[in-house]
Protein backbone atom coordinates (compact mmCIF):
# COMPACT_ATOMS: atom_id res chain seq x y z
CA UNK A 1 0.00 0.00 0.00
CA UNK A 2 1.25 3.63 -1.33
CA UNK A 3 2.13 6.11 1.86
CA UNK A 4 -0.38 8.31 2.54
CA UNK A 5 0.80 12.21 2.25
CA UNK A 6 0.33 13.75 5.21
CA UNK A 7 0.43 17.48 4.28
CA UNK A 8 -2.51 18.23 2.47
CA UNK A 9 -0.78 20.96 1.08
CA UNK A 10 2.13 18.80 -0.30
CA UNK A 11 1.34 20.31 -3.69
CA UNK A 12 1.85 23.74 -2.53
CA UNK A 13 4.90 23.25 -0.76
CA UNK A 14 6.55 21.81 -3.78
CA UNK A 15 5.56 24.87 -6.20
CA UNK A 16 7.20 27.12 -3.60
CA UNK A 17 10.50 25.08 -3.79
CA UNK A 18 10.14 25.26 -7.18
CA UNK A 19 9.68 29.19 -7.08
CA UNK A 20 12.57 29.43 -4.08
CA UNK A 21 14.83 27.69 -6.67
CA UNK A 22 14.62 29.46 -9.52
CA UNK A 23 14.56 32.67 -7.44
CA UNK A 24 18.11 31.63 -5.93
CA UNK A 25 19.63 30.18 -9.10
CA UNK A 26 17.95 31.56 -12.35
CA UNK A 27 17.13 35.03 -10.59
CA UNK A 28 19.31 37.20 -13.50
CA UNK A 29 17.60 35.09 -16.53
CA UNK A 30 14.18 36.02 -15.44
CA UNK A 31 12.16 38.47 -17.27
CA UNK A 32 9.54 41.12 -15.80
CA UNK A 33 6.78 39.27 -15.63
CA UNK A 34 8.89 35.93 -14.41
CA UNK A 35 10.03 37.85 -11.48
CA UNK A 36 7.25 39.98 -10.62
CA UNK A 37 4.81 36.26 -10.04
CA UNK A 38 7.52 34.75 -7.98
CA UNK A 39 7.61 38.01 -5.69
CA UNK A 40 3.35 38.25 -5.49
CA UNK A 41 2.33 34.49 -5.53
CA UNK A 42 3.68 33.81 -2.21
CA UNK A 43 1.59 37.15 -0.11
CA UNK A 44 -1.75 35.52 -1.23
CA UNK A 45 -4.09 33.73 0.97
CA UNK A 46 -2.97 29.90 1.42
CA UNK A 47 -6.19 28.63 -0.14
CA UNK A 48 -5.72 31.18 -3.36
CA UNK A 49 -2.25 29.63 -3.48
CA UNK A 50 -3.61 25.88 -2.94
CA UNK A 51 -6.21 26.82 -5.89
CA UNK A 52 -3.82 28.36 -8.08
CA UNK A 53 -1.60 25.56 -8.19
CA UNK A 54 -4.29 23.34 -8.33
CA UNK A 55 -5.40 24.81 -11.70
CA UNK A 56 -1.84 24.63 -12.93
CA UNK A 57 -1.42 21.12 -12.32
CA UNK A 58 -4.72 19.99 -14.25
CA UNK A 59 -4.92 20.01 -17.77
CA UNK A 60 -6.54 22.74 -19.87
CA UNK A 61 -7.13 26.59 -18.65
CA UNK A 62 -11.13 26.40 -18.11
CA UNK A 63 -12.09 24.92 -14.73
CA UNK A 64 -15.77 24.91 -13.08
CA UNK A 65 -16.08 25.86 -9.58
CA UNK A 66 -17.86 22.50 -9.24
CA UNK A 67 -14.96 20.64 -10.27
CA UNK A 68 -12.53 22.11 -7.96
CA UNK A 69 -13.75 21.11 -4.82
CA UNK A 70 -10.62 20.38 -2.38
CA UNK A 71 -11.36 20.13 1.45
CA UNK A 72 -7.87 21.55 2.34
CA UNK A 73 -9.02 24.57 0.00
CA UNK A 74 -12.55 25.29 1.29
CA UNK A 75 -14.92 26.92 -1.07
CA UNK A 76 -13.72 27.52 -4.29
CA UNK A 77 -15.09 30.73 -5.05
CA UNK A 78 -13.73 32.59 -1.80
CA UNK A 79 -10.31 31.14 -3.21
CA UNK A 80 -10.59 32.66 -6.36
CA UNK A 81 -11.38 35.80 -5.58
CA UNK A 82 -7.72 37.38 -4.74
CA UNK A 83 -6.67 35.01 -8.10
CA UNK A 84 -9.17 37.38 -9.93
CA UNK A 85 -7.00 40.45 -8.77
CA UNK A 86 -3.78 39.62 -9.94
CA UNK A 87 -4.81 38.81 -13.57
CA UNK A 88 -3.56 35.42 -13.67
CA UNK A 89 -7.00 33.96 -13.88
CA UNK A 90 -10.43 35.25 -15.48
CA UNK A 91 -13.64 35.21 -13.79
CA UNK A 92 -16.42 33.80 -16.31
CA UNK A 93 -14.44 34.21 -19.31
CA UNK A 94 -15.44 33.96 -22.69
CA UNK A 95 -16.01 30.94 -24.43
CA UNK A 96 -16.83 29.85 -27.84
CA UNK A 97 -19.25 27.29 -28.58
CA UNK A 98 -16.41 24.43 -28.65
CA UNK A 99 -15.18 25.27 -25.13
CA UNK A 100 -18.64 25.10 -23.48
CA UNK A 101 -18.79 22.07 -24.47
CA UNK A 102 -16.27 20.62 -23.42
CA UNK A 103 -17.28 21.83 -20.39
CA UNK A 104 -20.63 20.94 -19.93
CA UNK A 105 -22.42 17.31 -19.48
CA UNK A 106 -24.90 16.41 -21.99
CA UNK A 107 -27.87 17.33 -19.17
CA UNK A 108 -26.51 20.60 -19.02
CA UNK A 109 -26.26 21.37 -22.75
CA UNK A 110 -30.30 20.18 -22.86
CA UNK A 111 -30.85 22.70 -20.35
CA UNK A 112 -28.66 25.77 -21.87
CA UNK A 113 -30.05 25.04 -25.46
CA UNK A 114 -33.38 24.47 -27.46
CA UNK A 115 -32.85 21.02 -28.73
CA UNK A 116 -35.57 18.62 -30.72
CA UNK A 117 -35.91 15.38 -29.70
CA UNK A 118 -33.46 13.94 -32.14
CA UNK A 119 -30.36 16.14 -30.85
CA UNK A 120 -31.55 15.67 -27.56
CA UNK A 121 -30.46 12.04 -27.79
CA UNK A 122 -27.69 12.63 -30.20
CA UNK A 123 -24.12 12.28 -29.21
CA UNK A 124 -22.09 15.82 -28.34
CA UNK A 125 -20.46 16.15 -31.07
CA UNK A 126 -23.82 15.58 -33.33
CA UNK A 127 -24.89 18.04 -30.85
CA UNK A 128 -22.25 20.21 -31.27
CA UNK A 129 -22.24 20.12 -34.79
CA UNK A 130 -26.39 21.08 -35.02
CA UNK A 131 -26.11 24.13 -32.72
CA UNK A 132 -22.67 25.52 -34.64
CA UNK A 133 -25.20 26.61 -37.04
CA UNK A 134 -27.66 28.57 -34.77
CA UNK A 135 -24.70 29.95 -32.56
CA UNK A 136 -21.84 32.38 -34.16
CA UNK A 137 -19.52 34.04 -31.95
CA UNK A 138 -18.02 33.75 -28.30
CA UNK A 139 -19.95 34.96 -25.19
CA UNK A 140 -19.18 34.53 -21.29
CA UNK A 141 -20.07 31.47 -20.19
CA UNK A 142 -22.50 32.99 -17.60
CA UNK A 143 -24.07 34.03 -20.74
CA UNK A 144 -24.26 30.35 -21.60
CA UNK A 145 -24.83 28.78 -18.95
CA UNK A 146 -25.68 30.22 -15.66
CA UNK A 147 -25.46 26.67 -13.44
CA UNK A 148 -21.84 27.09 -12.37
CA UNK A 149 -18.77 28.97 -12.23
CA UNK A 150 -16.00 29.07 -14.55
CA UNK A 151 -12.47 30.70 -14.78
CA UNK A 152 -9.71 30.72 -17.21
CA UNK A 153 -6.20 30.34 -16.07
CA UNK A 154 -4.39 32.84 -18.27
CA UNK A 155 -0.85 32.67 -16.12
CA UNK A 156 -0.22 28.99 -17.65
CA UNK A 157 1.93 29.81 -20.13
CA UNK A 158 3.84 31.59 -17.68
CA UNK A 159 3.75 28.43 -14.81
CA UNK A 160 4.69 26.47 -17.96
CA UNK A 161 8.28 28.50 -18.65
CA UNK A 162 8.91 27.96 -15.15
CA UNK A 163 8.82 24.45 -14.90
CA UNK A 164 10.69 24.82 -18.09
CA UNK A 165 13.60 26.67 -16.31
CA UNK A 166 13.46 24.60 -13.46
CA UNK A 167 13.69 21.00 -15.19
CA UNK A 168 15.39 21.96 -17.97
CA UNK A 169 12.77 20.30 -20.37
CA UNK A 170 9.14 20.13 -20.82
CA UNK A 171 8.74 16.19 -20.82
CA UNK A 172 8.87 16.44 -16.76
CA UNK A 173 6.48 18.01 -14.62
CA UNK A 174 5.03 18.62 -11.17
CA UNK A 175 3.57 14.71 -11.00
CA UNK A 176 7.51 14.43 -10.42
CA UNK A 177 7.27 15.97 -6.71
CA UNK A 178 4.37 13.60 -6.17
CA UNK A 179 5.99 10.32 -7.26
CA UNK A 180 8.90 11.32 -5.12
CA UNK A 181 6.79 11.77 -1.79
CA UNK A 182 5.04 8.34 -2.90
CA UNK A 183 8.44 6.89 -2.92
CA UNK A 184 7.18 5.56 -6.79
CA UNK A 185 10.34 7.03 -7.99
CA UNK A 186 13.39 7.89 -6.16
CA UNK A 187 16.64 10.23 -7.25
CA UNK A 188 20.00 10.00 -6.55
CA UNK A 189 21.76 12.80 -4.49
CA UNK A 190 23.94 14.72 -6.36
CA UNK A 191 26.31 17.68 -4.75
CA UNK A 192 25.92 20.42 -7.28
CA UNK A 193 26.34 24.09 -6.56
CA UNK A 194 23.47 26.78 -6.91
CA UNK A 195 25.59 27.78 -10.28
CA UNK A 196 24.94 24.78 -11.88
CA UNK A 197 21.78 25.10 -14.25
CA UNK A 198 20.43 24.25 -17.13
CA UNK A 199 20.03 27.23 -18.90
CA UNK A 200 23.23 29.88 -18.73
CA UNK A 201 21.48 32.93 -20.68
CA UNK A 202 18.07 34.07 -21.05
CA UNK A 203 18.88 33.65 -25.21
CA UNK A 204 18.68 29.52 -23.87
CA UNK A 205 15.27 29.46 -22.51
CA UNK A 206 14.43 32.01 -25.63
CA UNK A 207 15.82 29.59 -28.18
CA UNK A 208 14.48 26.49 -26.13
CA UNK A 209 10.91 28.16 -26.25
CA UNK A 210 11.65 29.03 -30.32
CA UNK A 211 12.69 24.96 -31.01
CA UNK A 212 9.48 23.72 -28.76
CA UNK A 213 7.11 25.86 -30.82
CA UNK A 214 8.26 24.45 -33.77
CA UNK A 215 8.32 21.04 -32.65
CA UNK A 216 4.70 21.57 -31.98
CA UNK A 217 4.28 22.75 -35.54
CA UNK A 218 5.57 19.85 -36.95
CA UNK A 219 3.84 17.26 -35.26
CA UNK A 220 0.63 18.96 -35.84
CA UNK A 221 1.39 18.41 -39.40
CA UNK A 222 2.45 21.82 -40.64
CA UNK A 223 4.95 21.47 -43.93
CA UNK A 224 8.66 21.10 -42.93
CA UNK A 225 9.83 23.83 -44.91
CA UNK A 226 7.31 26.39 -43.51
CA UNK A 227 8.51 25.09 -39.74
CA UNK A 228 12.29 25.30 -41.03
CA UNK A 229 11.87 29.39 -41.74
CA UNK A 230 11.73 29.72 -38.10
CA UNK A 231 13.94 26.95 -36.35
CA UNK A 232 16.52 29.91 -34.12
CA UNK A 233 20.04 29.31 -35.97
CA UNK A 234 22.65 28.37 -33.45
CA UNK A 235 23.72 30.53 -30.37
CA UNK A 236 25.87 30.47 -27.70
CA UNK A 237 27.77 27.12 -26.63
CA UNK A 238 25.04 25.12 -25.31
CA UNK A 239 25.41 21.63 -26.62
CA UNK A 240 22.57 20.75 -25.04
CA UNK A 241 20.50 22.81 -27.49
CA UNK A 242 22.16 22.54 -29.55
CA UNK A 243 21.46 18.55 -30.14
CA UNK A 244 17.79 19.86 -29.43
CA UNK A 245 17.91 22.06 -32.71
CA UNK A 246 19.76 18.95 -34.82
CA UNK A 247 17.08 16.68 -34.07
CA UNK A 248 14.75 18.92 -34.82
CA UNK A 249 16.27 19.60 -38.06
CA UNK A 250 17.01 15.65 -38.62
CA UNK A 251 13.22 14.84 -38.37
CA UNK A 252 12.34 17.60 -40.48
CA UNK A 253 14.65 16.36 -43.01
CA UNK A 254 12.88 12.72 -42.39
CA UNK A 255 10.01 14.24 -43.81
CA UNK A 256 10.82 15.59 -46.55
CA UNK A 257 12.50 12.31 -47.85
CA UNK A 258 8.96 11.00 -47.49
CA UNK A 259 7.53 14.08 -49.15
CA UNK A 260 10.57 13.01 -51.98
CA UNK A 261 11.90 16.54 -52.15
CA UNK A 262 15.31 15.21 -52.34
CA UNK A 263 16.92 18.50 -52.73
CA UNK A 264 14.95 19.80 -49.82
CA UNK A 265 16.00 17.49 -47.56
CA UNK A 266 19.69 17.02 -48.77
CA UNK A 267 19.82 20.64 -47.47
CA UNK A 268 18.36 19.97 -44.36
CA UNK A 269 20.85 17.06 -44.04
CA UNK A 270 23.46 19.10 -45.09
CA UNK A 271 23.89 21.47 -41.96
CA UNK A 272 22.69 18.97 -39.30
CA UNK A 273 25.08 17.17 -36.99
CA UNK A 274 22.65 14.90 -35.59
CA UNK A 275 23.69 11.17 -35.74
CA UNK A 276 22.36 9.72 -39.27
CA UNK A 277 22.26 12.68 -40.47
CA UNK A 278 25.35 12.53 -42.98
CA UNK A 279 24.31 8.94 -44.75
CA UNK A 280 21.01 9.99 -45.51
CA UNK A 281 22.15 12.92 -47.24
CA UNK A 282 24.16 10.35 -49.42
CA UNK A 283 21.23 8.80 -49.63
CA UNK A 284 18.97 11.60 -51.18
CA UNK A 285 21.64 12.41 -53.66
CA UNK A 286 21.37 8.92 -54.84
CA UNK A 287 18.13 9.56 -54.64
CA UNK A 288 18.10 12.72 -56.72
CA UNK A 289 20.18 10.82 -58.75
CA UNK A 290 23.29 12.66 -58.07
CA UNK A 291 25.75 9.70 -57.61
CA UNK A 292 28.57 11.63 -58.12
CA UNK A 293 28.53 14.11 -55.43
CA UNK A 294 26.77 11.14 -53.32
CA UNK A 295 29.70 8.73 -53.88
CA UNK A 296 32.40 11.63 -53.10
CA UNK A 297 30.40 12.21 -49.99
CA UNK A 298 30.33 8.66 -48.56
CA UNK A 299 34.03 8.11 -49.64
CA UNK A 300 34.96 11.41 -47.08
CA UNK A 301 32.65 9.77 -44.69
CA UNK A 302 34.21 6.75 -44.71
CA UNK A 303 37.76 8.12 -44.24
CA UNK A 304 36.40 8.92 -40.63
CA UNK A 305 33.07 7.63 -39.43
CA UNK A 306 31.03 8.98 -36.96
CA UNK A 307 29.98 5.46 -35.60
CA UNK A 308 29.85 1.50 -35.86
CA UNK A 309 25.88 2.51 -36.97
CA UNK A 310 26.98 5.01 -39.86
CA UNK A 311 29.72 2.46 -40.76
CA UNK A 312 27.11 -0.14 -41.63
CA UNK A 313 25.14 2.37 -43.48
CA UNK A 314 28.35 3.42 -45.71
CA UNK A 315 29.07 -0.41 -46.24
CA UNK A 316 25.88 -1.21 -47.39
CA UNK A 317 25.57 2.10 -49.64
CA UNK A 318 29.11 1.73 -51.81
CA UNK A 319 28.39 -1.24 -53.73
CA UNK A 320 24.90 0.30 -54.94
CA UNK A 321 26.68 3.41 -55.64
CA UNK A 322 29.95 2.04 -57.20
CA UNK A 323 27.52 -0.21 -59.76
CA UNK A 324 26.19 3.07 -60.55
CA UNK A 325 28.70 4.75 -61.37
CA UNK A 326 30.97 2.03 -63.01
CA UNK A 327 33.38 1.56 -60.10
CA UNK A 328 34.61 -1.43 -59.43
CA UNK A 329 33.08 -3.67 -56.37
CA UNK A 330 35.35 -4.71 -53.51
CA UNK A 331 34.10 -8.24 -51.69
CA UNK A 332 32.96 -7.14 -47.95
CA UNK A 333 34.56 -9.70 -45.26
CA UNK A 334 32.09 -10.89 -43.08
CA UNK A 335 32.38 -13.08 -40.49
CA UNK A 336 29.09 -15.53 -39.92
CA UNK A 337 28.69 -15.66 -36.11
CA UNK A 338 27.52 -19.45 -34.91
CA UNK A 339 24.50 -20.42 -35.85
CA UNK A 340 21.70 -22.51 -34.06
CA UNK A 341 19.14 -24.00 -35.78
CA UNK A 342 16.02 -25.39 -34.46
CA UNK A 343 12.49 -27.08 -35.16
CA UNK A 344 10.12 -27.48 -32.19
CA UNK A 345 6.38 -28.08 -31.98
CA UNK A 346 4.23 -25.24 -31.89
CA UNK A 347 3.89 -24.52 -28.51
CA UNK A 348 0.26 -24.41 -26.80
CA UNK A 349 -1.65 -21.66 -24.97
CA UNK A 350 0.43 -18.45 -24.23
CA UNK A 351 4.04 -18.07 -25.16
CA UNK A 352 6.71 -15.96 -26.97
CA UNK A 353 9.40 -17.13 -29.08
CA UNK A 354 12.31 -16.03 -26.52
CA UNK A 355 10.53 -18.15 -23.88
CA UNK A 356 10.30 -21.48 -26.22
CA UNK A 357 13.69 -21.32 -27.08
CA UNK A 358 14.79 -20.40 -23.21
CA UNK A 359 12.78 -22.75 -22.15
CA UNK A 360 14.19 -25.34 -24.61
CA UNK A 361 18.17 -24.45 -23.81
CA UNK A 362 17.60 -24.57 -20.35
CA UNK A 363 19.23 -27.58 -18.20
CA UNK A 364 19.73 -28.18 -13.89
CA UNK A 365 23.91 -27.73 -14.99
CA UNK A 366 23.13 -24.75 -17.87
CA UNK A 367 20.21 -22.33 -16.65
CA UNK A 368 19.44 -19.77 -19.26
CA UNK A 369 17.43 -16.33 -18.60
CA UNK A 370 15.80 -13.99 -21.12
CA UNK A 371 18.12 -10.66 -20.18
CA UNK A 372 18.12 -8.62 -23.36
CA UNK A 373 19.67 -4.94 -23.12
CA UNK A 374 18.89 -5.27 -19.22
CA UNK A 375 22.14 -7.63 -17.74
CA UNK A 376 24.87 -6.03 -19.30
CA UNK A 377 23.77 -2.52 -19.08
CA UNK A 378 23.12 -2.89 -15.51
CA UNK A 379 26.37 -4.50 -14.29
CA UNK A 380 27.73 -1.51 -16.18
CA UNK A 381 25.21 1.17 -14.66
CA UNK A 382 26.24 -0.55 -11.03
CA UNK A 383 29.83 -0.67 -11.40
CA UNK A 384 30.11 2.54 -12.92
CA UNK A 385 27.25 4.75 -10.69
CA UNK A 386 29.89 6.81 -8.95
CA UNK A 387 31.03 8.18 -12.94
CA UNK A 388 27.29 8.09 -14.38
CA UNK A 389 26.13 10.32 -11.54
CA UNK A 390 29.62 12.60 -11.38
CA UNK A 391 29.02 16.50 -10.70
CA UNK A 392 29.88 17.22 -13.83
CA UNK A 393 29.06 21.03 -14.82
CA UNK A 394 25.36 21.24 -16.28
CA UNK A 395 24.68 17.25 -16.27
CA UNK A 396 22.48 18.36 -13.07
CA UNK A 397 21.15 21.35 -11.92
CA UNK A 398 17.32 19.95 -10.31
CA UNK A 399 17.03 16.94 -7.68
CA UNK A 400 14.45 14.89 -10.19
CA UNK A 401 17.50 13.83 -13.19
CA UNK A 402 17.19 10.39 -14.10
CA UNK A 403 20.18 10.57 -15.28
CA UNK A 404 22.71 12.92 -16.60
CA UNK A 405 21.43 15.77 -18.99
CA UNK A 406 24.64 15.16 -21.27
CA UNK A 407 24.00 11.37 -21.22
CA UNK A 408 24.05 11.43 -25.17
CA UNK A 409 25.96 14.18 -25.99
CA UNK A 410 29.19 13.05 -27.78
CA UNK A 411 32.00 13.98 -25.15
CA UNK A 412 29.59 12.10 -22.17
CA UNK A 413 32.80 9.92 -22.15
CA UNK A 414 35.19 12.29 -22.46
CA UNK A 415 33.94 14.31 -19.59
CA UNK A 416 33.96 11.88 -17.09
CA UNK A 417 37.31 9.66 -18.48
CA UNK A 418 38.71 10.03 -14.92
CA UNK A 419 36.14 8.62 -13.61
CA UNK A 420 34.98 5.78 -15.98
CA UNK A 421 38.92 5.00 -16.02
CA UNK A 422 38.74 4.42 -12.33
CA UNK A 423 35.70 2.08 -12.34
CA UNK A 424 36.67 0.07 -15.44
CA UNK A 425 40.29 -0.39 -13.75
CA UNK A 426 38.60 -2.81 -11.10
CA UNK A 427 37.56 -5.21 -14.06
CA UNK A 428 41.73 -5.65 -13.82
CA UNK A 429 42.04 -5.76 -10.22
CA UNK A 430 39.34 -7.76 -9.44
CA UNK A 431 37.61 -5.30 -7.30
CA UNK A 432 34.43 -4.70 -9.61
CA UNK A 433 32.35 -7.64 -7.82
CA UNK A 434 32.12 -5.90 -4.94
CA UNK A 435 31.26 -2.80 -6.24
CA UNK A 436 28.52 -4.40 -8.09
CA UNK A 437 27.12 -5.84 -5.54
CA UNK A 438 27.60 -2.96 -2.87
CA UNK A 439 25.92 -0.82 -5.37
CA UNK A 440 22.89 -3.42 -5.57
CA UNK A 441 22.70 -3.24 -2.24
CA UNK A 442 22.49 0.71 -1.24
CA UNK A 443 21.72 2.28 -4.55
CA UNK A 444 18.49 -0.11 -5.10
CA UNK A 445 15.34 1.56 -6.63
CA UNK A 446 17.02 4.69 -7.52
CA UNK A 447 16.68 5.68 -10.94
CA UNK A 448 19.78 4.92 -12.91
CA UNK A 449 19.96 5.54 -17.23
CA UNK A 450 21.61 1.90 -17.12
CA UNK A 451 20.07 -0.33 -14.50
CA UNK A 452 16.78 -2.28 -14.84
CA UNK A 453 16.04 -3.00 -10.94
CA UNK A 454 13.41 -5.55 -11.63
CA UNK A 455 15.56 -7.55 -13.80
CA UNK A 456 18.07 -8.47 -11.72
CA UNK A 457 18.14 -11.17 -9.09
CA UNK A 458 19.99 -12.67 -6.79
CA UNK A 459 21.00 -15.83 -9.30
CA UNK A 460 21.38 -14.21 -12.19
CA UNK A 461 23.84 -11.51 -10.71
CA UNK A 462 25.80 -14.70 -8.71
CA UNK A 463 26.09 -16.68 -12.45
CA UNK A 464 26.92 -13.68 -14.65
CA UNK A 465 29.49 -12.49 -11.85
CA UNK A 466 30.98 -15.58 -12.01
CA UNK A 467 30.44 -17.30 -15.68
CA UNK A 468 31.45 -13.70 -17.63
CA UNK A 469 34.99 -13.14 -17.71
CA UNK A 470 35.56 -9.37 -16.35
CA UNK A 471 37.63 -8.65 -19.59
CA UNK A 472 34.56 -9.63 -22.21
CA UNK A 473 32.81 -7.17 -19.60
CA UNK A 474 35.32 -4.56 -20.16
CA UNK A 475 34.99 -4.83 -23.97
CA UNK A 476 30.69 -4.52 -23.49
CA UNK A 477 31.37 -1.45 -21.07
CA UNK A 478 33.91 -0.35 -23.21
CA UNK A 479 31.46 -0.36 -26.53
CA UNK A 480 28.29 1.19 -24.71
CA UNK A 481 30.58 4.62 -23.67
CA UNK A 482 31.59 4.82 -27.48
CA UNK A 483 28.07 6.11 -28.45
CA UNK A 484 25.29 5.62 -25.18
CA UNK A 485 22.37 6.04 -27.25
CA UNK A 486 22.75 3.42 -29.63
CA UNK A 487 25.04 0.78 -27.56
CA UNK A 488 22.34 0.34 -24.80
CA UNK A 489 20.45 -1.73 -27.26
CA UNK A 490 20.97 -4.80 -29.30
CA UNK A 491 22.26 -7.17 -26.65
CA UNK A 492 21.23 -10.62 -27.51
CA UNK A 493 18.01 -12.31 -26.14
CA UNK A 494 19.46 -14.80 -23.82
CA UNK A 495 22.07 -15.88 -21.62
CA UNK A 496 23.36 -19.55 -20.99
CA UNK A 497 25.61 -20.29 -18.06
CA UNK A 498 27.75 -23.49 -17.55
CA UNK A 499 29.13 -22.13 -13.69
CA UNK A 500 30.65 -25.71 -13.34
CA UNK A 501 33.08 -24.27 -16.51
CA UNK A 502 32.73 -21.10 -15.77
CA UNK A 503 31.89 -19.75 -19.31
CA UNK A 504 28.29 -18.82 -20.89
CA UNK A 505 26.84 -18.22 -24.46
CA UNK A 506 24.37 -15.24 -25.73
CA UNK A 507 21.57 -15.95 -27.45
CA UNK A 508 19.90 -14.05 -30.58
CA UNK A 509 16.48 -15.84 -31.07
CA UNK A 510 15.10 -14.72 -34.54
CA UNK A 511 11.39 -16.56 -34.92
CA UNK A 512 10.23 -17.68 -38.44
CA UNK A 513 10.70 -14.49 -41.09
CA UNK A 514 12.45 -12.54 -38.36
CA UNK A 515 16.04 -11.15 -38.96
CA UNK A 516 18.94 -9.51 -37.60
CA UNK A 517 18.24 -5.78 -37.05
CA UNK A 518 21.23 -3.51 -37.54
CA UNK A 519 21.94 -2.34 -33.86
CA UNK A 520 21.78 -6.26 -33.35
CA UNK A 521 24.48 -7.05 -36.24
CA UNK A 522 26.48 -4.22 -34.63
CA UNK A 523 26.81 -6.30 -31.03
CA UNK A 524 27.29 -9.65 -33.09
CA UNK A 525 30.24 -8.65 -35.24
CA UNK A 526 31.90 -6.64 -31.75
CA UNK A 527 31.09 -9.78 -29.94
CA UNK A 528 32.83 -12.24 -32.65
CA UNK A 529 35.85 -9.59 -32.73
CA UNK A 530 36.58 -9.89 -29.66
CA UNK A 531 35.55 -13.41 -28.80
CA UNK A 532 32.30 -13.19 -26.86
CA UNK A 533 30.60 -16.21 -26.90
CA UNK A 534 27.60 -15.60 -29.18
CA UNK A 535 24.76 -17.48 -31.04
CA UNK A 536 21.86 -16.90 -33.28
CA UNK A 537 19.38 -18.84 -33.06
CA UNK A 538 16.66 -19.66 -35.56
CA UNK A 539 13.18 -21.21 -35.13
CA UNK A 540 11.25 -22.84 -37.05
CA UNK A 541 8.00 -24.66 -36.04
CA UNK A 542 8.21 -28.36 -36.95
CA UNK A 543 5.62 -29.48 -39.25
Amino acid sequence: MKPVLENPFYYLENFHQVLDWIGIRYADLLDDEERAFIAAFPALPQPSRALFVRMVMRKGQLFRASKLVYDEIGCPRAAAAALADTGWIVADPVVTLDELFELLLKPEIARAFTLSASERSARKELQLEALRARHDGERAFSAWFDGDSVWRIVAKPLCDRLRLIFFGNYHQDWTEFVLSDLGVFRYETVEFPPSARGFRSRRDIDEYLQLHACRERFGAGEHPLEVLQDVPPPNGDNEWLHSRRHKLLFQLGQQLERLQDWPGAHTVYRDCAYPGARARAIRVLEKDEQFAAAWALLQAAQQAPESEAERQHLLRMAPRLARRLGHPRSAAIKVAPQRLDLALPPPSGEWWVEGVVRDHLARDEAPVFYVENALINSLFGLLCWDAVFAAIPGAFFHPFHHGPADLHSADFHRRRSAQFAACLAQLDDGTYEATIRRNLATKYGIQSPFVFWGALNDELLDLALHCIPPAHLKQAFARILQDVKSNRTGFPDLIQFWPAERRYNMIEVKGPGDRLQDNQVRWIDYCALHQMPVTVCYLQWAQ
